[in-house]
């Protein structure tokens, strides 16, 4: 063999090495929450990880802009819903990852690769531990009920956590039945909805509202920093179809020039003793299953997420917010 087809050879060989020095990703993920991770895999690998970070809206719109010219390898949501529009869009390429797969279940996952969750975002009912007791509680629909009137607090419809609860919610129960289901929360409403699920428990917490629906890492925040904070979780639908269950994750973007490297990266953020970082730093839980939880998480007990794939959330996003809209939920 020539020197130079050796040449060429070694070329082709270790060109893939030099395009991973360094990754990209877009994330709507905060950057305390995933900076010291991609330091960690710095360290590790030799593979340097820079960010870039906004609300995702913000970010697909940019990867749809820069098309083939973007520097980006990775694109990181909080809400399957985004990462289902960014697929949707043709941003998002189909990976075949056996660890991948066996790490992250089905229902937490793209059915056709694009993207992985990383990390589950419990949305449940939460209560105050002084006005109500767990046995008065059972299933999300039941909070449309009348005993509930002038006692439950909600998040503003506009925010994409409470679109893909609904979302999932007309995927079970069918559209009819959901806009039944709004209307009574929206008739039992003690005040007007919150812009944020930290006050949202707050407002329980100061007897403003007995009940509501939040993001279980929004309490867990709280708890952590007030040990004895008088709202407590509810595990939503145990005895029917189970809580509600978002992501947080990620998926490789269609132009990206280095697929490989970001396959081992996000292969990497999917092993067992990165998932209980990612996770715990939030107060979520892993989406791998078997990993460790966070003492503030644990002490909520086990409970049964709902199986549907979280999919639907992108699928029937657009319908959820026209429900939302006609029930009067703002």
């Amino acid at each position: 063999m020539s020197r130079t087809l050796i040449a060429l050879l070694l070329a082709s060989l270790l060109a893939p090495l030099a395009q991973a020095a360094e990754l990209v990703v877009y994330t709507e993920r905060r950057e305390p929450l995933v900076k010291p991770l991609f330091e960690r895999y710095e360290k590790e690998t030799g593979t340097q990880v820079r960010l870039l970070s906004d609300g995702a809206p913000v970010l697909i719109e940019r990867l749809a802009a820069e098309g083939a010219n973007t520097r980006a390898d990775i694109f990181m949501a909080v809400d399957a819903g985004n990462l289902w529009q960014a697929a949707e869009r043709g941003l998002l390429a189909p990976t075949r990852s056996a660890k991948l797969e066996a790490a992250i279940p089905a229902n937490l996952r793209d059915p056709h690769g694009r993207w992985f969750a990383l990390s589950q975002r419990a949305r449940t009912i939460v209560h105050s531990t002084a006005r109500v007791k767990p046995a008065e509680l059972s299933t999300y629909e039941a909070l449309a009920a009348p005993e509930w009137k002038g006692r439950l607090c909600l998040r503003s419809s506009k925010k994409v956590y409470n679109q893909s609860l609904v979302a999932t919610m007309i995927e079970r129960l069918g559209a009819e039945r959901t806009e039944q289901v709004v209307r009574g929360w929206v008739a039992n409403l003690a005040t007007a909805p919150f812009a944020d699920d930290t006050l949202l428990a707050k407002a329980i917490a100061a007897g403003q509202c007995d009940v509501g629906i939040i993001n279980t890492y929004y309490l867990g925040r709280l708890q952590h920093d007030e040990p004895g904070f008088p709202v407590q979780v509810f595990w939503a639908d145990q005895a029917g179809a189970g809580a509600h269950v978002n992501i947080s994750g990620a998926g490789i973007v269609a132009a990206s020039k280095n697929k490989a490297a970001a396959q081992a990266f996000l292969e990497w953020l999917a092993s067992p003793s990165v998932q209980a970082d990612f996770a715990s730093v939030n107060f979520e839980i892993p989406a791998s299953p078997g990993v460790a939880l966070d003492p503030v998480v644990a002490a909520w007990g086990p409970f049964r997420g709902d199986a549907v794939n979280v999919s639907v959330a992108g699928q029937r996003q657009a319908e959820a917010v026209r429900l939302m809209d006609r029930a009067g939920w703002r």
